[in-house]
């Protein structure tokens, strides 16, 4: 049977992925126009940097999937030494950040676009703009516990079975 943080790990990554995935299919399918002029997220700065940081945590794990998946199925690690713990722990935590700071550029832009030009952009816009990126808030959530996670298991004494780099 894994462990408990092994299956945590995967159901987060798997949760964290659907959100990131949904944020990004809600921020790029948002537009509106006006006058002839469409308007998309490219538009707007902040909306970039949030779909590029929800892309940039996509692949981040999708990337880490297959490593939770072993990991749960083996109850091994595919590198069997200390550098995924550390790997994983290190790169979790710049994926939050990073998911963080888009989340409070979105809600910000939204913030301040609904305050100045609400007549002119279209409230639905914005607030679907505001629910991608309460959508992506959710995803830093489950990333956050991966942070939590894998600094326990990071601190955890290895198991006496290890044997080398592969094992």
């Amino acid at each position: 049977m894994a462990t408990k943080s092994a299956i945590a790990t995967l159901v987060l990554r798997i949760l964290t992925l659907a959100l990131i995935a949904a944020s990004i299919a809600l921020l790029a399918t948002n537009k509106f126009t006006v006058d002839g002029t469409k308007t998309t997220f490219k538009d707007v700065q902040a909306y970039k940097y949030v779909i590029s940081a929800a892309l940039l945590g996509f692949l981040y794990t999708l990337f880490q999937i297959p490593f939770a998946i072993y990991h749960v199925a083996t109850e091994k690690r595919v590198i069997r030494n200390e550098c995924l713990p550390e790997f994983d722990f290190y790169a979790d935590q710049i994926v939050a950040y990073i998911l963080a700071t888009a989340v409070g550029a979105g809600f910000a832009v939204t913030f301040e676009f609904k305050k100045l030009v609400k007549e002119i952009m279209g409230e639905k816009f914005l607030d679907k703009g505001n629910i991608a990126t309460g959508v992506l808030f959710l995803g830093f959530l489950c990333v956050a516990a991966q942070v939590l996670i894998s600094a326990m298991s990071r601190n955890s004494p290895p198991p006496p079975t290890r044997r080398g780099f592969f094992g």
